[in-house]
């Protein structure tokens, strides 16, 4: 088809102020994708985006968003505990989906959204698309032809930090630049696994395929936090530390924490009896893949397809390859390989993580992609 995907950008915080109406406003895309409405209920926020990035319609709810008619897609880029009700919301209206990480909370919600989406005949893509990264494949490539030899653990993860306190779109006096982070460290959906360990484990499920069993401990570090002179109440673990059994003696440990972290671990670290893989390297030196200069670190989402242009110099240009995959698979039919599939693995694993750490019982997992 060649009809222009109508989008509806689900929040105007800070990964859509940064990152995604950024991109989509960006006349390159126009031929395939606009920005056709937003909604956000803090008050005032939506006009003032929809003001700065041309947007036709503005609303304070998410309901007269999906019911306006303006809207053939919506990327949903509110906290994460929303995400499930949003997403099967707009299912449930034909409208296809991109769901912005992390796609639901609990595996139960992944199984049901994904089963929705499949009864209706709706498209639905999860981020984060880290198997989209062709430094990525060719780790996969690497794993599969032996180059590591027998693999013996691997490891990645992330930490919390101050990160989302001092983000710049958090420190003005407009309703674009005050955006509170609270809800990142609350129940549900906050805690640095669903925000931040998401992109490694994604990468470490591509790269080595599913786990089988997961232990972990987890609990609350930090109970309270301070924000522009406020104090923010912390209630969702915010230190997990887990190790995944993906068999025959071959482990990974995998941490979301609330400070402090291994170097290079934010993309997957794997040992072997050959080799390491370390950030982008293969014992020491870089790893090559089709497109790239060996010298250039440290920029593979320039090496994403959609990532060209102005979209190289903009943040977030991860989050806008897997909005442009959707687009993509609704006018051309082409399915994504950023699989809500994939996405409802990882999700079982942190599911499983937290009821773990309640139990001190390994937990056996039941998904694959």
């Amino acid at each position: 088809m060649s009809e222009i995907v109508r989008m509806g950008v689900v929040g105007a915080g800070s990964i859509s102020v940064r990152g995604i109406m950024p991109h989509l406003a960006e006349e390159d895309v126009h031929d395939r994708v606009r920005m056709s409405a937003v909604c956000d209920p803090a008050p005032g926020r939506a006009q003032a985006a929809a003001e700065r990035f041309g947007i036709p319609h503005a609303y304070t709810t998410y309901e007269e968003l999906i019911d306006s008619g303006a809207v053939d897609a919506v990327t949903i880029a509110s906290p994460i505990g929303l995400h499930y009700e949003q997403g099967k919301q707009a299912i449930t209206r034909g409208i296809h989906v991109h769901v912005n990480k992390t796609m639901t909370t609990t595996v139960d919600e992944a199984d049901a959204l994904i089963a929705q989406a499949a009864e209706k005949g709706v498209k639905l893509v999860a981020s984060p698309g880290e198997m989209l990264r062709p430094l990525h494949r060719k780790m996969r490539e690497l794993v599969q032809a032996g180059a590591l030899g027998t693999l013996t653990w691997a490891v990645t993860g992330s930490a919390f930090g101050r990160y989302h306190e001092d983000e710049a779109c958090r420190q003005g006096d407009d309703v674009l630049s005050n955006i509170n982070p609270a809800w990142y460290f609350r129940r549900p959906g906050g805690g640095p696994l669903y925000d931040m360990t998401v992109y490694g484990l994604h990468a470490l499920t591509g790269i080595l395929g599913p786990a089988r069993r997961v232990t972990a401990f987890s609990g609350v570090r930090i109970h309270e936090r301070e924000f522009r002179g406020e104090k923010v109440a912390c209630d969702m673990d915010d230190n997990t530390l887990m190790v995944l059994d993906f068999g025959e003696a071959f482990y990974a440990f995998v941490y979301g924490v609330a400070a402090g972290g291994l170097r290079d671990a934010h993309r997957p670290m794997i040992f072997g009896t050959k080799g390491t893989i370390v950030d982008e390297t293969l014992n020491g030196k870089p790893i090559d893949f089709p497109g790239r200069n060996g010298a250039e670190r440290g920029r593979s989402n320039a090496f994403l397809p959609h990532v060209t242009g102005p979209h190289a110099s903009i943040t977030e240009s991860h989050v806008f390859e897997d909005i442009m995959q959707l687009v993509d698979w609704v006018r051309e039919d082409k399915p994504s390989i950023a699989t809500a599939e994939h996405a409802r693995h990882v999700i079982e694993i942190f599911d499983a993580a937290y009821r773990s750490a309640e139990t001190g019982r390994a937990q056996e997992l039941r998904t694959t992609f």
